[in-house]
């Protein structure tokens, strides 16, 4: 039975990093180098992440400062920038690369605010998706004869609580990103 609830919660701390993951990636007007984690720069045949080949730094509220190590990749590095889907125009002075955070409308603003509640509620949905997978391994476990019925019981309300600690983690996430969104 322990090991169905160590299994269970390792699945919903998974889900649960992948709900931070794309908190992460999502732009709140305000510059973040998480933005730039899915742009691949082609450097000598492979694609590499752009922070493997540069420092990237917030330098002001709303400026990302891309500074590659080395500085025959800059152009490539601006080509990938300008193919990804971020929607923000690189500068490059010939030494280093700046990105510029335009404020956000405040319609955009609640737009972003419903994919943070779209993302948080379909994360719950699977994490409640875990919960019944590892209550029905139990109810199989108690069918099979290697667990009685208070042990059944015990396992279903210790996966109900790490439920519901995941659910308020959560919730505790979604409200942060939500507030980080709307501020001015």
């Amino acid at each position: 039975m322990k090991e169905q609830l160590k299994k269970a919660e390792e699945r919903m701390g998974r889900r649960y990093d992948h709900m931070c993951r794309e908190f992460a990636e999502i732009r709140a007007g305000r510059a973040n180098p998480a933005v730039l984690d899915k742009v691949k720069v082609d450097y000598y045949g492979a694609p590499t992440p752009v922070n493997q080949l540069a420092a990237v730094s917030v330098t002001e509220a709303r400026t990302l400062t891309i500074q590659p190590w080395d500085a025959s990749i800059l152009r490539q590095i601006e080509k990938a920038i300008q193919k990804s889907d971020i929607g923000i125009n690189p500068m490059n002075d010939g030494k280093l690369i700046r990105l510029v955070f335009p404020p956000l409308t405040e319609d955009r603003r609640k737009e972003i605010t419903k994919d943070v509640q779209k993302i948080a509620e379909d994360t719950k949905v699977q994490v409640r998706n875990v919960r019944r997978d590892a209550i029905e391994k139990l109810k199989a476990m108690k069918k099979a004869g290697e667990l009685t019925e208070d042990d059944l019981k015990n396992g279903e309300k210790k996966t109900q609580d790490l439920t519901d600690k995941f659910v308020k983690k959560i919730d505790a996430a979604s409200a942060a990103k939500q507030k980080e969104i709307l501020e001015l």
